[in-house]
């Protein structure tokens, strides 16, 4: 059975780019939110879903519109725990999926922006975190287009950056590629230790 090591971090804090160093370094990685887009897409399970339950978040080819989603969850408070309590089911039969493909992998790296907040933290033998400064977090979000109002409405919906970095194992500073980088090579190092 495969050493199932999580990686999550707050928006902006480089996860997905730390995940590609994953697997630069030959570690299966299972993206959560690539899976989200996938089964969002026309005729997919989550897209049915939330067609049933948003029927103005589906654009007119069957897929999900992430905007009008976003805008119908910042009108409705409880329209989040309704769509989470219909796709996380999709996502971890998803994620069971690839676990069975990968079974005799050595490492397998679960990329997962709500590790902690879904409590999928409990499938993992170990859990990385990605963290940078607040400022350059900051930076990163607001360079991609996103507005400040937006971003103050994910961060409230995540565990805070330093609760997560106290319940980590690993913590993989993003302030620099080469940073990221190297520490991405120490956490594995350590991993093939424990597991020789």
């Amino acid at each position: 059975m495969s050493f199932r090591l999580g990686l999550t971090g707050s928006i902006g804090m480089g996860k997905s780019t730390t995940a590609a160093m994953f697997a630069d370094e030959g570690v299966p990685v299972w993206d959560a939110d690539a899976t989200v887009h996938r089964l969002y897409a026309p005729g997919q399970p989550a897209a049915l879903a939330v067609g049933r339950l948003f029927p103005g978040a589906i654009d007119p080819d069957g897929a999900v519109n992430r905007p009008w989603l976003r805008d119908i969850i910042a009108a409705d408070p409880a329209a989040l725990d309704r769509l989470n309590a219909a796709v996380h089911p999709l996502v971890a039969k998803d994620r069971a999926g690839f676990l069975a493909d990968h079974a005799k992998d050595r490492i397998v790296l679960l990329d997962i922006p709500l590790l902690f907040e879904t409590g999928a933290d409990a499938a993992c033998d170990a859990v990385a975190v990605v963290t940078a400064p607040p400022e350059v977090q900051s930076e990163r979000v607001l360079s991609r287009g996103m507005g400040e109002d937006a971003f103050a409405l994910i961060l409230s919906r995540q565990m805070p950056d330093a609760e997560k970095r106290a319940r980590a194992d690993y913590i993989i500073p993003t302030t620099s590629l080469d940073t990221a980088r190297a520490a991405v090579k120490d956490v594995l190092a350590d991993i093939s230790r424990r597991i020789a």
